[in-house]
């Protein structure tokens, strides 16, 4: 026997409703995440007082803070003139400026990073937009690798961490504008167009030259200045925690001195206006391994290294990076031999 349902009577109250969407989940904020950290150092203050009383926290905090307060005007002037470059100076200029010739065009470019600042957060978005103009990928990776490296900023601030060994400058110059040339002269060489995926649009076109300007200076202070943290953090505790032994014998040996600060260059990832600070804190290291350190640091690290990746193609990033390293710590090793 078939049951059939009653159609509905005049005078039914049911109505059909759509279905109520499930609530989404709450997301840990910034301001909440910022709110529950200080809740929770009020109900520590008494353990967190005698930490920070103890000699070791007292040192860390004095190497902490002096590097912080050394490199954060350099990191905030950096990043205005960086950011006034990549919006106001259009990428046709540089296209125009540069040779025809690329063998000519890369020591040019090279040399351009010299008197146009820029971090490295800045210098990739730049070389893409240079390459999507005309300009042809050995200038346009130099000056990549040039501007974070050699420009006034950065040279000043470094002229202001050493301030006993003035040579430090000079030898910051050459070799980073030995690797720049050095791997723009190689990848017109070597470097194949199936390796280099084109670049995208940034992010910024389509906005206006104002909101452009402040995304790019919001963006570059928040980033590069949690690096900044983070290697003052780590530089910090290298000189207060790390047993004076482990120091000693990594310094003695000058290979794996070099090798070693190169590498902390690559973890640690400071922007370049601020990582002569944190390699001037580095005193059980000689003058040679701490140019390894600023040579190689605006050049490839992990967050340049995700940049190059994003904007030219993995393929590209995983064939650039291990060159550039070896280069900047040969170039690096060779300067300090005759400069240092």
């Amino acid at each position: 026997m078939a049951i059939t349902k009653a159609a509905p009577q005049d005078g039914d109250t049911r109505r059909d409703t759509a279905p109520v969407p499930p609530e989404e989940p709450r997301r840990l904020t910034s301001p909440l995440a910022l709110t529950l950290l200080l809740l929770l150092l009020v109900l520590l203050q008494s353990p967190v007082r005698r930490a920070l009383s103890a000699p070791v926290m007292q040192s860390w905090t004095t190497v902490f803070v002096a590097v912080v307060i050394q490199a954060l005007p350099f990191l905030v002037l950096g990043v205005l003139l960086s950011a006034a470059i990549a919006v106001y100076v259009p990428p046709s200029f540089f296209a125009r400026a540069l040779p025809s010739r690329p063998a000519l065009a890369v020591p040019v470019a090279g040399m351009a990073g010299a008197v146009l600042p820029g971090c490295e957060c800045a210098s990739v978005p730049v070389a893409g937009a240079l390459v999507r103009r005309g300009v042809t990928p050995a200038a346009a990776l130099a000056f990549l690798l040039s501007a974070p490296a050699i420009n006034p900023i950065v040279l000043t601030a470094t002229a202001v961490a050493f301030p006993r060994n003035p040579e430090m400058v000079l030898a910051r110059f050459v070799a980073s504008l030995l690797v720049a040339c050095a791997m723009g002269w190689l990848w017109q060489r070597v470097g194949r167009t199936d390796w280099m995926r084109p670049p995208a649009h940034t992010h910024h076109e389509g906005q206006t030259r104002g909101a452009a300007f402040w995304d790019s200076v919001r963006h570059d202070v928040m980033h590069a200045g949690g690096f900044l943290v983070v290697g003052a953090m780590a530089a910090a505790t290298l000189k207060a925690v790390a047993p004076e032994s482990w120091l000693r014998t990594a310094a003695g040996n000058p290979f794996v001195a070099v090798l070693a600060l190169a590498l902390l260059a690559v973890i640690l990832s400071i922007c370049s206006e601020a990582d002569a600070f944190v390699a001037a804190s580095l005193t059980q290291f000689s003058l040679t391994a701490r140019l390894a350190f600023l040579v190689v640091g605006p050049m490839i690290d992990l967050k340049l290294f995700a940049m190059q990746a994003g904007t030219f193609g993995r393929g590209f990033a995983l064939r650039f990076a291990p060159m550039t390293f070896a280069l900047a710590v040969v170039s690096a090793v060779l300067t300090g031999a005759v400069l240092l």
